[in-house]
């Protein structure tokens, strides 16, 4: 680029470019350097770019229980390019690992790893990794500890769209198992982690009531972080019944709302009630047995009527178990599935108006599977590679 050209124009040339791009442009100058990893460039760049749809696919390897990613193109040749993807090094050493979710091209990875401190003793410690696939960098997050017998973590999710900020919400509430044996009730502990600051804070007021029970199923629409939930009350005869619901996080304000659900969702059991999105709309999938095969009913919230949920379409395949991972931009259904009497589950797409089986020939442990949509992004340019938040002080 002529040293003639003004540097606004430059700014704006720089501004259009693909992310592999601004990545090697990094070191042509200075002053290029200091606005790519600017934390404005970084926000207009997300806004500004229309990037692809990807999908990440992550399984286990059945023969070594090796972990595995795929990245594929989110388009009409889904499934035909995929290509693997390195796990970044913070994220190798990472025992007893789940993917918490994705957000704005971020994939939030939660697990254990131990630290030496003695020759004789080893210390357990629980972290997150954010990773981005796109520029291969990951930072890890030390999350503060559990520290009383029966209590569970459930983290969430997501980069702010406001501040382009990758957020962390953990919550501390009472394992249901524990509660249902000692009936005691513990109010809910939140914290919260922001990129941008580098530490962990309590949300102190405004707090969910602590009957509720939020799980790892999770979605990302927007500014709100949603997590299935159910509230455990307490029947008549003194034994407990329970409510679905879904509980959801603003990242702008820090609030906690409850979206409710109708009646034929909120009152069956929470163990056949998972939670997606179709077209960046909340989904609510419902899972049932049809003779001797299992079934899905897909429904999807209207965003004209208060807490209406429509049923889109209902997943009928010949398999004995089935668990929708994730929709295709056309929104198409990516499940894993296991037919009778096999350990092994297969990747398949299934087309709902003309009940077509796409198999995409990855096979993995069953309930290993997790499905994730990203586009690319410069989130984390601006960070250490492997650099680890150990603060979990508030």
């Amino acid at each position: 680029m002529s040293d003639n050209t003004p540097y606004e124009i430059q700014a704006e040339i720089i501004k259009r470019l693909p992310v592999k791009s601004l990545v090697q442009f990094r070191s042509v100058s200075k002053q290029w350097k200091s606005l790519i990893d600017s934390r404005e460039f970084l926000a207009a760049y997300n806004i500004y770019h229309n990037q692809p749809q990807r999908l990440i696919v992550w399984y286990e390897y059945p023969v070594d229980t090796e972990e595995k990613y795929v990245s594929f193109v989110d388009d009409e040749t889904f499934a035909k390019q995929g290509f693997a993807v390195t796990l970044p090094v913070l994220a190798k050493v990472l025992n007893d690992s789940r993917v918490v979710g994705s957000s704005q091209g971020l994939l939030c990875l939660h697990g254990y790893y131990r630290v030496p401190r003695h020759s004789r003793h080893n210390s357990v410690r629980e972290i997150a990794v954010l990773w981005n696939p796109s520029i291969r960098k990951s930072v890890g997050v030390a999350v503060p500890g559990v520290l009383r017998w029966g209590l569970e973590t459930i983290l969430g999710f997501g980069v702010c769209p406001i501040r382009s900020d990758p957020m962390i919400v953990k919550i501390t509430q009472v394992n249901l198992n524990w509660e249902m044996r000692s009936r005691v009730s513990v109010p809910w502990v939140v914290k919260v982690f922001s990129l941008s600051k580098g530490s962990w804070r309590i949300l102190p007021c405004n707090l969910p009531n602590k009957s509720i029970k939020v799980t790892w199923s999770q979605v990302v629409i927007d500014r709100f972080i949603f997590w299935f939930a159910f509230d455990k009350m307490v029947a008549d005869d003194g034994g407990f019944s329970t409510k679905n619901m879904i509980m959801s996080f603003d990242m702008t304000t820090e609030e906690f709302r409850v979206v409710d659900l109708p009646e034929n969702l909120a009152n069956q059991s929470y163990m056949n009630l998972s939670i997606s999105k179709v077209w960046e709309s909340l989904a609510v999938l419902e899972y049932a047995t049809n003779m001797m095969n299992q079934v899905c009913n897909v429904w999807v919230k209207d965003h004209g009527v208060q807490n209406l949920f429509k049923q889109l379409f209902t997943i009928n395949a010949p398999y004995a178990s089935i668990r929708a991972l994730g929709f295709t931009k056309s929104g198409e259904p990516i499940m894993e599935v296991k037919d009778y009497y096999k350990e092994v589950a297969a990747l398949v797409v299934y087309e709902p108006s003309l009940g077509y089986i796409n198999n995409i020939g990855i096979s993995g442990n069953y309930g290993s599977f997790f499905v994730g949509s990203y586009m690319e992004t410069l989130l984390l340019l601006d960070q250490a590679d492997c650099s680890v938040y150990s603060n979990v002080n508030n």
